[in-house]
This record gives C-alpha cells, sequence and structure tokens, in this order.
C-alpha cells in the first residue's frame, strides 16, 4: 500500500508519487505485482476513478506495465522526461518546447494502427513510392479540410505538403530573399529562422513587441528605413512570449505589409491549440501571406507534417521547386497518416486531449511558480519567465543545469539585446509528477541567490 502524505495537489498524482518513490527506494521491485485498482481504491478510502488515473500516470512515466487479465506490474524502467547528462544526474526537461503527450491521446497505440491501417488500404503501397514535391493530392485536399475552420475554403492548389514547419519556412525564406536582404522580425524570434537567416546571409531587422505581438508603428518606421522583403509573426501564442495578437492587431499588420509591398510569413504553429483565437492573417489577407500550420505542436513532430498556405499557384510551384531541391518530398507515409487522421476525426480527437493536459500543467505552473513574474497562454506548451532581479540569465542557466533543469535562456530568441528571461516549456516532461517537481526545483532556484547556490571547490 503507498504511504501517501497530506499534500497540495490532486490524489491521483499523490499516488502515483508514492509508486516513483517506492520503485526509486527498492521496495517495489521489477516484475511486483500492484493490487487491483479496486481493491486499492477502498483501502485508500478514493473513487475507483482516481486509482486508474493513477495508474495510468504511471504508465505514462514507465514505472509499471499492465497485462490483460493478469494486473500491473512494475516495469522496472522509467521514462520520466528525465535525461542523464555526464555527471550522472537527472535533468529535468523544460527546455524542449513540444506537446504533452497525455495517455488520452494514445498516440503509441495510434500510431501504430494507423500506418497498419494505411498500408493494408486497397492505395496503401502508393504510399512507399515517390511522390509530387508539393505533396499527394488525397494529403492536401485533407489539409485544405484541417485549415478550413480557421482559413476558409482554401484552393487546393494553394497547399504545399512539407516534411515540418522548418523545412517550410527555410524554402520560403529561399523563394523570398537573396543574400543581403532583410526580414522584419519581433525582438524575440524563433531560434529557427536565426538558424535560417545565418545560412542564407539574410538580415533580421527587430521590431518592438507589446502585450499583443509585433507592433504595426513599428513595421511601418522599418518599411520606411529598410528595404524589406517579408515580415515574420507567430500572431497566435508567440514563441517565447506567449501573447496572441487580437484580431484588429492582425488587420494592422496585414494593413502596412499591402501598404509597402511586403510579404507576410505567418508561422501558425499554435493555432489549433486554442478553444478560441482570432482568424489567422492568411484569412484576412491571403494574396500576400505565406502561412504555415504544422503537426509538431498540436499532435506530435513525429509526424514531420507541415501545410503551407501560398498566396497562389505561382508561389505553390516555386515553393515546390525550392522543396524539390532540398528534401525531394514530405515523407509519403507520415502525410498519409496525417490524412487519415484528418478525415476519421483522430486528429481532432489527439489535438483535444493535449488542449486539455496543457491547460492541467499551466495550472500547475501557476500554483507552483506564484509570487514569480511570467507570461503564459492557459492552453499553451510555455511560459515566459522574466527573472528576479538577483539573477542574471547567464548565471542562470549554468546553475540550472548543475540544479538538474534544462531550461532556454532569452538569448536563443533575441534578435538584439536579451531580457533577463527564460522560457519555460510544460510539455517534454512525461508527466505531472516530474513537471511539478522541476517547476518546484526551478522556483527553488530562483528563490535564493547566484551566490548561494556556487559549487563549493
Amino acid at each position: 500500500m503507498p504511504q501517501i502524505e497530506a499534500e497540495r495537489g490532486p490524489k491521483y498524482l499523490a499516488i502515483a508519487e508514492a509508486l516513483l518513490a517506492d520503485v526509486r527506494s527498492g521496495r517495489l521491485k521489477p516484475g511486483h505485482r500492484l493490487p487491483p485498482q479496486r481493491m486499492l481504491a477502498k483501502e485508500l478510502g478514493v473513487d475507483l476513478t482516481t486509482v486508474t488515473r493513477a495508474f495510468n500516470e504511471a504508465r505514462r512515466m514507465g514505472l509499471i506495465e499492465a497485462n490483460a487479465g493478469r494486473g500491473s506490474f512494475v516495469s522496472g524502467k522509467s521514462r520520466e522526461g528525465e535525461v542523464a547528462p555526464s555527471s550522472g544526474a537527472p535533468i529535468v526537461d523544460l527546455s524542449m518546447n513540444m506537446p504533452p503527450q497525455p495517455v488520452e491521446a494514445r498516440l503509441r497505440e495510434r500510431i501504430q494502427d494507423g500506418i497498419a491501417g494505411v498500408l493494408s488500404s486497397p492505395q496503401g503501397l502508393l504510399c512507399l513510392h515517390y511522390q509530387e514535391s508539393v505533396g499527394a493530392k488525397p494529403d492536401r485536399i485533407a489539409a485544405t479540410q484541417w485549415l478550413e475552420p480557421r482559413l476558409g475554403v482554401i484552393p487546393v492548389d494553394r497547399v504545399v505538403v512539407a516534411a515540418g514547419a522548418q523545412t517550410a519556412l527555410y524554402a520560403i525564406v529561399r523563394v523570398l530573399t537573396q543574400a543581403g536582404d532583410a526580414i522584419c522580425v519581433p525582438d524575440l524570434t524563433y531560434p529557427g529562422l536565426k538558424a535560417i537567416a545565418d545560412q542564407l546571409k539574410v538580415k533580421l531587422i527587430p521590431a518592438a513587441m507589446d502585450g499583443e505581438g509585433l507592433v504595426p508603428e513599428a513595421l511601418e518606421e522599418l518599411c520606411r528605413r529598410e528595404r524589406l522583403k517579408a515580415v515574420y509573426c507567430v500572431p497566435t501564442i508567440h514563441n517565447p512570449a506567449t501573447v496572441t495578437m487580437s484580431h484588429e492587431r492582425r488587420e494592422m499588420i496585414a494593413e502596412v505589409a499591402r501598404r509597402n509591398g511586403i510579404a507576410i510569413v505567418e508561422d501558425d504553429a499554435y493555432g489549433a491549440l486554442p478553444t478560441h483565437a482570432p482568424k489567422p492573417i492568411a484569412a484576412l489577407a491571403p494574396e500576400i501571406t505565406w502561412h504555415i500550420a504544422t503537426l509538431s505542436k498540436c499532435v506530435t513532430p513525429a509526424l514531420r507534417t507541415a501545410y503551407v498556405v501560398t498566396p497562389g499557384l505561382p508561389d505553390t510551384l516555386r515553393l515546390a521547386a525550392e522543396i524539390r531541391a532540398m528534401t525531394l518530398m514530405m515523407p509519403p507515409l507520415m502525410s498519409a497518416l496525417a490524412s487519415q487522421w484528418i478525415l476519421d476525426g483522430t486528429m481532432n480527437a489527439i489535438t483535444s486531449a493535449i488542449r486539455k493536459e496543457s491547460a492541467a500543467r499551466q495550472a500547475i505552473a501557476h500554483r507552483v511558480l506564484k509570487g514569480l513574474e511570467f507570461q503564459a497562454h492557459p492552453e499553451g506548451h510555455h511560459l515566459w519567465l522574466t527573472l528576479p532581479e538577483r539573477w542574471r540569465k547567464s548565471e542562470l542557466s549554468i546553475h540550472a543545469r548543475q540544479s538538474g533543469l534544462a531550461l532556454v535562456p532569452s538569448e536563443a530568441f533575441a534578435v538584439g539585446p536579451a531580457p533577463d528571461a527564460i522560457r519555460v516549456s510544460l510539455g517534454a516532461a512525461q508527466s505531472q509528477i516530474v513537471l511539478e517537481r522541476g517547476l518546484k526545483l526551478l522556483a527553488t532556484v530562483l528563490s535564493q541567490g547566484p551566490n548561494t547556490l556556487s559549487s563549493i571547490v
């Protein structure tokens, strides 16, 4: 029977935490059979649903395995979202900005069953062949269905299926610019774009942000001073600042771009997550907007699937030519699986489970980090935390690693001077228990001064 201490938080997490402690201490050995869930619920004085959720959490952590007809057993393995550095100490990953993978999403089973279903279909073997660089016609049609609630009806000839948003963004920058050209970006921007610009010798010109993201007046001023080719933005759940542009702000950005003859590159990585969000800029200014919608943040990065909606057919052909030179095509088996999930409703079910899990993790973060200054979206994967005055970002990165935390400092995002802030990602930890432990450790580190935590040599 687990020894559950009186503490804040849901009872199911306390049960799973007790199970983790007993496995670590050796009280429970690999192969040990756990009591039936109904018996455990009766002994602990809780309902069966609470114990079932606790066991699901433990399975997600890799602590136990279920055997149909025989019960649950200690697995002897651990997948707690921790990685062991060279020192051997566990590191809680708060750096990788990926969606959580709740048990309710059933990703492992759905991927296995989905691929088997695709290959066993009458046209299944075609998914093992070479395909067009724009993507197979059925996958482009499925993409229009996935995007229609946000963008409205889209002609298929404006859709390109790409092997992830990074590939799509690289190809778009290649289409729009040459070496020496300039793109306007928020002064905090996606590190992947910084890497692309560095490789292609494209200048990123920062514009000021406020509580809604990119400031239209700042963009207008840069258009007067610089010969910009495009403006890049993440209107919904900005990475890393978490802010979302209002409908009015999006219209203003579109109008500035139209008036000055520049393209808009809209990175809508998080657009499918919020229950309610303004229409994308591509729905307001389709003739000048390159819209990127990836499945990496709302389903899983393992699919490596992104959909690009171009301004028109000539742009689609130019983008396809760049993709052909870079990657030839989207992996057809993964795009077919994504299409199947879109058409049978699985995609929406997975996104809904991830949205619910993200909201639960945000609630944990707000409870554990209470008193600290940070911004977050209630259905997003990350938060943007301003460091207390005693800390500087360079010092925190070192101490956090030594304390067992992986974080991303503001330098990764800054185009220009970097603020004293960090992005804290909530999705990589494989369970809410591991996440809460990591956040508590972060709160403890931040409550101390750098000198207090310095190593003794």
